[in-house]
């Protein structure tokens, strides 16, 4: 399977940085660090699922992926928020 650039790999749980880039380009400021703390995982679980190329499943999905991901989110943001 050849893919076009970086952008058609797959994405899976464990690549928390990626899944926190896609969701920082999605929501941009609309979320700041508090409320990114504030998400519930049930909501964060469907937005992560609907990122394009994201290969993982629901099944496959922990609190720890969650946590983890909400902290690279809230990095980002304070990246692009300097």
């Amino acid at each position: 399977m050849a893919f076009k650039d970086i952008e058609d790999l797959p994405i899976h749980w464990k690549d928390h940085e990626d899944v926190a880039m896609r969701l920082y380009e999605k929501f941009g400021d609309d979320f700041n660090e508090g409320k990114i703390y504030r998400v519930r995982f049930t909501e964060l679980i469907e937005w992560i699922l609907e990122i394009p190329n994201f290969a993982g499943t629901r099944e496959d999905c922990s609190e720890g992926h969650l946590e983890q991901i909400q902290a690279k989110w809230v990095y980002e943001w304070r990246d692009n928020n300097k």
